[in-house]
């Protein structure tokens, strides 16, 4: 794309330098251990799935009957035991949910364990590649009703059923992605419940089914007005992977994914949560599923005008590890938000500034834009005249994926007729200034340029800092978010295991494999 901005190029590439320089000692925490979580979504590629009679999820009961041998991997112990027995994990599925004690198991012929490994991965890989398939044929099918950017819009009832409701009258109003919030500090369980979910206080539970319930409610809203509609849920929390893996089965179509915002904003440790959005990332590319990233909460603590270059930084890091992940550009959504004080003089020029950096910097990813919050009050029109200027912003930078603002954003969760003015307004603002975009030039040395330098410049002092400490020691120190963590503190700690000389993940070799990322 033709710069407006005139950045300089030298710099952006030492900031993508540094961004590697800071992830390489990350990513070797990461290749040297596995945690629980990561277990567990091995086995559901394996087959595993079900619950008990306490609704304790089979794939939770596996590694702790396996607990023992995490550092070696479960799969094999898993899949001796299938061998042993001569069962299918349906079969095991129903034993272990009916309390089945499994027992010290012997491992099976290692030639005998890989083959059946690679049956059962195969037969996974295969499914999910159908998902991918069955998306982009009806991607293909619908690409001339395509809009720029795509509108996101969020249903949250707690009830999948009311959910459904929402999200259908949501894509005949327009909306080309519907987000379904999960429940209230789920990502905190280190679990995922199974089954259809009719409760929950502030979202509605991540399940499997959920997921399947939605997926054809939203195929069955989106052939009536012509559009693949996608499907968005949560694979961050303390169940990345297995949300992942569960997310590729019933063809999900983009995943908010981040371990700096679990951290930074649910005090998960940060050993564990690394290395389990690297397990779901990879998930995630071979599921052809876009992840979103969350670098917007950040100005939800700080100040958005100064800390901008703290997103930045955030987002340039964020998008090496997910290419050490294997994810292409194109499914690397980056996030980014319209947080700078409305009162501030100039803030519209500054907004605008900074989203034409971001779509500069990183012209191939899917960037998606969030709306104000920060500074919404009850004076709904005033809040509907910003949401408005946001929709121009979006609009007027390239901006790939917009999640809709809502007048009411202070007052309460939105009314079915809130969505329909979100739509409308944004639908009237980006036909109104289709083409505006390509015709605006930025005046050089002005305002708008000298902040895009500014930030930039601040982004490479800030990218120099943190690969002197490391990116552990920025996250104690609070340099993201204004928020400190503990790197040996937060949740999940002690599910993360290092690995022993002898581990051994068969699906996580096939994905390696599959992304090209090596053995």
């Amino acid at each position: 794309m033709n710069s407006k901005l005139g950045l300089s190029e030298q710099k952006i590439a030492r900031a993508r330098e540094l961004a590697a320089a800071i992830t390489e000692p990350v990513q070797a925490h990461i290749t040297g251990h596995t945690t629980v979580t990561v277990e567990r979504a091995t086995l559901r590629m394996l087959g595993a799935d079900g619950v008990n009679a306490d609704e304790v999820p089979v794939p939770n009961l596996l590694v702790d009957a396996f607990s023992d041998r995490c550092a070696q991997g479960v799969a094999r112990p898993y899949i001796s035991t299938l061998l042993a027995r001569d069962w299918t994990p349906a079969d095991l599925n129903k034993a272990v949910a009916d309390g089945c004690e499994l027992g010290r198991v012997q491992p099976a012929d290692d030639a005998a364990v890989r083959a059946r490994a690679a049956e059962l991965t195969g037969a996974t890989f295969e499914r999910i590649a159908q998902n991918v398939t069955t998306r982009n044929e009806r991607m293909a099918r619908y690409a001339a009703n395509e809009k720029s950017p795509l509108l996101y819009l969020i249903v949250a009832t707690g009830n999948i059923h009311e959910d459904v409701n929402q999200a259908q009258a949501a894509v005949q109003q327009g909306a080309d992605i519907v987000a379904v919030i999960r429940a209230t500090a789920q990502s905190l369980l280190d679990y995922v419940p199974h089954g259809a979910t009719t409760e929950g206080f502030g979202g509605t539970y991540a399940t499997q089914e959920n997921f399947r319930i939605m997926r054809a409610a939203l195929d069955e809203a989106g052939a009536r007005q012509q559009r693949y509609v996608r499907l968005v849920n949560y694979c961050s929390g303390l169940c990345m992977p297995e949300i992942a893996a569960m997310g590729a089965f019933e063809r999900l179509d983009m995943m908010l994914n981040d371990s700096m915002y679990g951290v930074l904003f649910r005090d998960i440790n940060m050993y564990r949560t690394f290395v389990d959005q690297h397990f779901s990332r990879m998930i995630n590319a071979l599921a052809d599923v876009v992840i979103n990233t969350g670098e917007d909460n950040y100005l939800t603590t700080a100040n958005a005008y100064e800390k901008a270059h703290t997103v930045l930084a955030s987002q340039l890091i964020n998008e090496r590890f997910a290419r050490s992940a294997g994810l292409p550009p194109r499914l690397i959504g980056l996030g980014h938000a319209f947080e700078i004080d409305p009162d501030m003089k100039n803030s519209f020029l500054y907004e605008l500034a900074q989203a034409q950096m971001a779509r500069e910097i990183f012209p191939e990813l899917p960037l998606k834009y969030m709306p104000p919050t920060k500074f919404m009050s009850g004076d709904i029109f005033r809040s509907y005249a910003i949401q408005t200027m946001f929709n121009f912003a979006s609009k007027a930078t390239g901006q790939s994926i917009h999640l809709l603002g809502m007048l009411t954003e202070a007052i309460h969760t939105p009314f079915l007729h809130d969505r329909y003015l979100a739509l409308e307004n944004a639908e009237y603002v980006m036909n109104a200034m289709a083409d505006l975009g390509g015709e605006l030039e930025f005046k050089k040395d002005g305002l708008m340029v000298r902040r895009a330098e500014q930030v930039l410049d601040r982004t490479l002092e800030f990218l120099e800092q943190i690969a002197t400490i490391g990116l552990f020691d920025a996250i104690e120190q609070g340099l993201f978010a204004d928020i400190s963590r503990s790197r040996t503190g937060g949740k999940g700690a002690d599910g993360v295991v290092a690995k022993k000389d002898d581990y051994w993940n068969p699906v996580e070799d096939a994905l390696k494999h599959a992304l090209g990322l090596g053995a």
